[in-house]
């Protein structure tokens, strides 16, 4: 694995322009950071530093390295004003699972009084429905948005409440849906080709369950993953 400490004294080479001001800094013998930065170079297999003047400059690889260093070391400083600023302001954590056929616009208008909560930290996990209820059973999610209820189910004591709910809309090009087409809605779905969601999708059932309904059979010409 790579060094840090040997790209961190490469890192402070580079800013001060040479290994002697790198070494004061450091307060280190200018020996010892040059043979940090001679390890890093046998590591990586390139030159890294070139002479210029009393000073180094950075070779072709060098300026690929010093990149990616400087990216690695100021992340490394986030890190630490983060885990500070977690330990000193009580941060609380809400754990939210995304059904996969949730709308993230839709996710965004419902969590966004959490947004603006102070001292909240949101943490949003997507994935299929059932396993975010196995999840949210044991107490690793706080709440889950879904497109449909809980089943039933003693052993996971979960409750489904509805928070929202919006109508369906239908939306097709205009070489293809008339004014007949509109007029016979929804009975033209059964001579137009219609895009509804996969069979697994709470949303689907719905349709079906309406189709049956209304005694319309749609021409489904493919599926999608709402």
């Amino acid at each position: 694995m790579l060094n840090f400490r040997h790209l961190y004294y490469f890192w402070i080479v580079v800013q001060e322009g040479g290994f002697s001001r790198a070494a004061e800094r450091l307060g280190m013998a200018v020996q010892t950071v040059s043979m940090q930065v001679r390890d890093l170079e046998k590591a990586l297999g390139h030159q890294l530093l070139k002479p210029s003047g009393r000073g180094v400059a950075l070779t072709d690889a060098g300026q690929a390295a010093f990149a990616r260093a400087d990216e690695v070391f100021h992340l490394g400083q986030r890190i630490t004003d983060e885990v500070r600023e977690a330990a000193s302001t009580g941060t609380v954590r809400l754990s939210v699972g995304l059904s996969d056929g949730i709308s993230k616009l839709a996710a965004h208008a419902l969590l966004e009084p959490v947004l603006a909560t102070p001292q909240l930290r949101l943490v949003c996990h997507e994935g299929e429905f059932e396993e975010l209820l196995s999840e949210l059973a044991l107490h690793q999610l706080d709440v889950v948005l879904a497109g449909q209820a809980a089943p039933p189910n003693p052993n996971r004591r979960l409750r489904s409440e509805r928070i929202a709910r919006s109508t369906i809309q239908w939306f097709g090009p205009t070489s293809l849906v008339k004014k007949s087409a509109r007029d016979h809605f929804p009975q033209s779905l059964a001579h137009l080709p219609v895009l509804l969601p996969t069979s697994h999708s709470p949303l689907r059932a719905a349709l079906d369950q309406w189709f049956h309904a209304i005694h319309v059979r749609p021409r489904v010409v493919g599926e999608f993953e709402d």
